[in-house]
């Protein structure tokens, strides 16, 4: 007989943002400047990129919004909402409309 702890049986918890938003996994913030100086834990350079993890309905059905899953963006955290959902609180509910540019490769 196999022993099936109460934990096992909890369904993984997920997080849709409704309307129209993005959830985005903020990039880390760097603590090496690019030439190389190492910087304090106290002093960190605001990141303002992530990647996204999810788009709503409303967002993905609109074609004015050309954002996918796994893009890349910048974006603007004055009305991000961070989520209490892991212990380095990476992940931020971003309104659409604050997300101004979107990294592309050219093929």
């Amino acid at each position: 007989m196999t022993d099936v702890t109460p934990a096992a049986q909890t369904p993984l918890e997920t997080v849709e943002p409704i309307g129209k938003r993005v959830l985005i996994r903020k990039d880390q913030d760097k603590k090496q400047t690019k030439s190389g100086i190492h910087l304090p834990d106290k002093i960190e350079i605001p990141t303002l990129t992530g990647r996204v993890v999810t788009v709503s309905a409303e967002v993905a059905a609109d074609s004015n919004y050309p954002i996918e899953q796994y893009d890349r963006v910048l974006f603007n955290p004055k009305d991000a909402i961070p989520v209490d959902f892991e212990g380095d609180n990476r992940l931020f509910v971003v309104p659409v409309e604050n997300i101004v540019a979107v990294f592309r490769r050219a093929n």
